[in-house]
């Protein structure tokens, strides 16, 4: 895709009234934010406020599930097995009560490990591949495998990249570079921001204690360039909202085809269908990568597709900052990214709003 003119929203088929209230809410957010929205594989809305259209956010969560699709793309060329136990590729995972974990668990969640140190010591080790794996081995689960979901925040990148190392030889930056962005032509979409990209990335910034410190880690060049798949992939809204319309048209982008439908149709089968996660202590649907939309019992937390999103619809929220989604029911792309960490339950609400907005129009 190279043309990003809007169509008109008539044309698609979209009550433009919609649209209208979601750059409302996105502009009175205010700094920098990109807002793409593809139906039928055409621009309903391409957006860039307060940056350039390749300006490269910092996608925070919202990232997970690129690397969760090349092991999904592995499992799809016959290089491991789902149901096989992470040890059988990586034996020193298998310590400390690990070794009955499988690949599945971990894609949905459910291996016990959502931390390996806690919070604080898997951020401090993140920017280090080799210290963050060691802290992965080290680790004892809290549950026992597949009895509970329970939010992997920075062990499900780690768990899922040095698993794919060990599987195929080649380093997870360089492999999904390969096998997957390359070949579907996704050239901003980055595991580690490259050097010389660094004038185009988007610093974050906060509200809260919290999301200050944050912003200080991610604002760090050591950290937006170092492997870090469950936080610090980067990229624009175009190349994000292009990622997911290839998943929508089942594995495949201009000609390109990656991924077969069984495959999509694997990495999106429900997991998890009102439990409360028992890392973020709400109700999550989770498949196997993503979050899913439809109705859920809780706060806009457990809904950041919208209220009115559909069961169908997937794709994952990064810390209430960056979000995209495909919704096959309505041939919906959303993919939206900002540079606010926000405090509270208000930016639940905010990239909750934003969605339902366009949803409105959608029907």
């Amino acid at each position: 895709m190279t043309d990003w003119a809007e169509h008109a929203p008539e044309e698609l088929g979209v009550d433009p009234a919609g649209l209208s209230r979601a750059l409302e809410l996105v502009g009175a957010r205010g700094g920098a934010a990109q807002l793409c929205v593809l139906r039928e594989g055409r621009v309903l809305l391409d957006r860039a406020i307060g940056c350039r259209p390749d300006a490269l956010f910092c996608l925070f969560s919202a990232g997970k599930p690129v690397t969760a699709l090349l092991v999904h793309l592995l499992a799809q060329r016959g290089a491991l097995a789902l149901d096989e136990r992470v040890a059988a590729y990586w034996p020193e995972f298998g310590r400390r009560g690990k070794g009955g974990v499988t690949v599945r668990q971990v894609l949905q969640h459910r291996s016990g490990v959502p931390v390996a140190r806690g919070v604080a010591g898997d951020a401090l080790a993140m920017r280090h591949w080799e210290r963050a794996v060691g802290e992965v081995e080290r680790a004892r689960p809290r549950w026992p495998p597949g009895q509970v979901p329970a939010y992997h925040i920075l062990t499900y990148g780690v768990i899922l990249g040095e698993l794919v190392q060990r599987v195929t030889g080649t380093p997870v930056r360089a492999l999904l570079q390969e096998a997957f962005l390359d070949p579907l032509g996704l050239t901003d979409i980055h595991l580690g921001l490259p050097r010389r990209l660094w004038s185009r990335h988007v610093p974050v910034r906060s509200a809260g204690v919290a999301g200050w410190t944050t912003a200080m880690l991610f604002n760090r060049r050591s950290t937006r360039e170092a492997v870090i798949p469950s936080a610090a992939v980067s990229a624009t809204a175009r190349d994000l909202a292009r990622f997911y319309q290839a998943l929508l048209d089942g594995g495949s982008l201009d000609g390109a085809r990656i991924l077969q439908p069984a495959t999509v149709e694997e990495a999106t089968r429900p997991s998890s269908d009102g439990e409360v996660d028992r890392f973020l202590g709400v109700p999550i649907r989770w498949s196997h990568g993503f979050q899913l939309g439809g109705p859920v019992p809780g706060s806009d937390l457990s809904r950041p597709m919208g209220r009115l999103s559909s069961p169908r619809a997937f794709g994952h929220n990064g810390s209430n900052c960056c979000i995209a989604w495909a919704d096959p029911s309505r041939r919906l792309v959303f993919a939206y990214l900002t540079d606010l960490l926000p405090s509270g339950p208000h930016g639940a609400r905010h990239v909750s709003e934003v969605a339902d907005a366009v949803l409105a129009g959608c029907g």
